[in-house]
């Protein structure tokens, strides 16, 4: 049965926030930090995306006002990490539109520390930093779409259904560039992993 098709009983009940939503619901606050801890580094990993690091965590709490916000109107016809990734890429799209109408006269910056840009999770951080950095590079030189399907997919781990419903994109689609997004992937990383399989 496809996402489309269940009804939100059916959704409520494969979803591992649901609990964690009815206490929001109730304002228990372990429940929103719970909620945080759990979701927010996927959040700022796409948000870096849209934004760069430099905003990608201005966005995230955008995010997470707006979830506190509509958290009564959700009504469980998406996964809750689903409609917490519309909001995300409603917020950093609005960001960026936002930044992009400014002006800012400001002294250049320092670059931003790479644990503050990307944060790793456990199976990245097993690989070189030499490797984790030309891996963030590649990343960065994708198109935002591309960025953000092979994001949720290759280092997060969501599976097609869910990104297309996250996104709002059709399921061919999501195939189109997720593959575009591993095929550039595969050309940018090449000379890395050459020197890694010749050392």
């Amino acid at each position: 049965m496809s996402i489309a098709t269940r009804t939100p009983d059916d959704v409520r009940s494969t979803d591992p926030d649901a609990d964690l939503v009815d206490a929001l619901r109730c304002r228990d606050e372990r429940a929103l930090m719970t909620l945080v801890r759990r979701h927010s580094p996927t959040m700022l990993r796409v948000a870096r995306g849209y934004v760069g690091p430099e905003l990608a965590e201005d966005v995230v709490q955008e995010t997470w006002i707006a979830v506190l916000r509509g958290i009564d109107g959700f009504s469980h016809r998406a996964l809750f990490k689903t409609w917490l990734m519309r909001i995300l890429v409603n917020a950093a799209c609005s960001r960026r539109a936002k930044e992009r109408r400014a002006v800012f006269w400001s002294p250049l910056c320092e670059d931003v520390p790479a644990e503050d840009a990307f944060d790793p999770g456990p199976e990245q951080r097993a690989m070189t930093g030499d490797l984790w950095s030309a891996v963030r590079a590649a990343l960065d030189e994708l198109p935002e779409r591309q960025r953000t399907v092979v994001v949720l997919r290759d280092v997060e781990g969501w599976t097609a259904e869910e990104v297309s419903a996250a996104l709002r994109i059709s399921p061919g689609n999501q195939r189109v560039l997720l593959h575009r997004g591993r095929v550039r992937m595969r050309e940018l990383l090449l000379p890395h992993l050459e020197v890694l399989v010749a050392a």
